[in-house]
């Protein structure tokens, strides 16, 4: 019958800003752990554990020793080789290591482009549920649907970038990184990248930026401090850097601990490679600086190599570099000057590049260590401070859902108790009508 039936009287939206916001805070900072975790898991394959003798500190441990056993007997061509091969294999390690470095912070690089696709994506999808509120607004229509449409995009946008949000009196809203610059105001602004095919070593990727103003490296003054951009950027600029300067110092001081000297009676020749060598062998590489992607160059000097025609007795006699480096010049047999040199050259202390982050006076085995040491240390930390973002935001989450969300409790009473009025009513119903009826009988 007309003028009866359901009617819907109003939609009412839940809200609660201060969670929401709190949950888009949490949500970006997770997201920029997660990128950081997932890049030292891989790293961490460089070092697995030292027990199995994969490590750099745990092959350098283990040249040590192969230098000692061949000390002590110098004349035992099974001794040399052994301490070739364990030779071959730091070296090996070095020039693995420094591809996975580099293997992670390209991933890094192109997953920080792919991130910045999916930003310029879910800006564009804001302008258009933005423009739909704005719009009902105005018109005075039901905008709540497209609302919960907006927050969805919100929670997204700020797991690539940490953001704040201000509301515009049309319904509208402006987004800003964290830092405050402008992601979209009215309309989205271009987040731009560029991309770096071949990453060299040390040397930091491309900038981020929104709006034409950077947003991520060292120059940026309004840079973003959380969300899956910033922990790539950190992996690929930042940890990677640092982890390769490590192995880059240690090879230098591989190459330099091992290093051959003029023996002449009046010494004229610089100090050149001796056990190990590099791209620019048989020169040394400098001191006090980094030399980036050494450990990536390192390897067995050819002259004692016997794979490559070389004598692995010119571990004990010297000689790599010609005449004049020749140690043991009446070949004795015996002849242990060399190796116990080369024994007390490890177990001496170098200096090494601030760069590298960890402590700068140690041995080889010590810095090898030092560095193992970082590496896990990075690791335990980036993974406590992900548990307790994920933790936070979890909570947090779980308040807003309470807060905002449907409670199935309440719903369930409710359909109770509509369905305890509509029994009642029915029975009222079937009562007037008996007594219509009746009455209706008795007329007649």
């Amino acid at each position: 019958m007309p003028g009866y039936g359901v009617r819907m009287a109003a939609v009412t939206r839940v809200v609660n800003d201060a969670l929401f916001t709190s949950v888009l805070n949490n949500s970006s900072s997770a997201a920029g752990q997660r990128a950081l975790v997932e890049a030292l898991d891989k790293l961490e394959a460089t070092i697995n554990d030292t027990d199995l003798d994969f490590s750099p500190a745990a092959l350098v441990q283990k040249l040590n020793n192969a230098l000692q056993q061949y000390s002590s007997s110098p004349e035992s061509a099974a001794f040399a080789q052994s301490a070739v091969a364990a030779a071959r294999d730091l070296s090996s390690a070095l020039n693995s290591a420094t591809t996975l470095v580099q293997d992670v912070r390209s991933k890094a690089d192109a997953e920080i482009s792919s991130a910045v696709s999916s930003l310029n994506t879910l800006l564009s999808r804001f302008e258009t549920v933005n423009k739909q509120i704005v719009k009902g607004t105005i018109n005075g229509s039901d905008v709540t649907d497209y609302q919960d449409q907006r927050d969805a995009l919100l929670l997204e946008i700020s797991q690539e970038v940490g953001i704040r949000t201000v509301a515009r009196p049309d319904g509208g809203m402006n987004i800003y990184t964290e830092s405050g610059v402008t992601l979209f105001d009215v309309v989205p602004r271009q987040i731009s990248f560029q991309p770096t095919p071949m990453l060299a070593p040390g040397v930091a990727g491309n900038i981020v930026y929104a709006d034409g103003v950077p947003i991520t490296g060292s120059t940026a003054t309004m840079g973003v401090s959380s969300g899956r951009i910033t922990g790539l950027v950190q992996v690929r600029d930042d940890v990677g850097i640092t982890y390769q300067n490590q192995l880059d110092e240690l090879a230098r001081g591989l190459i330099v601990a091992f290093s051959e000297s003029d023996q002449s009676a009046t010494p004229a020749l610089a100090d050149a490679t001796g056990l190990f060598s590099w791209n620019g062998g048989p020169g040394l590489p400098p001191s006090g600086s980094i030399t980036s992607g050494l450990a990536g160059t390192i390897r067995l000097n050819a002259a004692v190599d016997p794979d490559q025609g070389g004598d692995v007795k010119r571990l004990r006699d010297g000689g790599m570099n010609g005449a004049a480096y020749v140690y043991n010049s009446d070949g004795v047999a015996g002849y242990t000057g060399r190796l116990d040199a080369l024994v007390d050259q490890m177990r001496a202390t170098q200096t090494y590049s601030s760069d590298s982050k960890i402590a700068t006076v140690a041995t080889l085995v010590g810095f090898a260590s030092n560095s193992a040491a970082w590496l896990e240390e990075a690791r335990r930390s980036s993974n406590s401070e992900y548990a307790y973002r994920q933790t936070v935001l979890g909570r947090a989450s779980e308040s807003l859902n309470k807060i905002t969300g449907v409670n199935l409790d309440e719903e369930m009473a409710l359909m109770l108790e509509l369905e305890r009025s509509f029994q009642a009513s029915s029975k009222v119903i079937t009562t007037i009508d008996s007594m219509l009826a009746s009455l209706l009988a008795a007329v007649r």
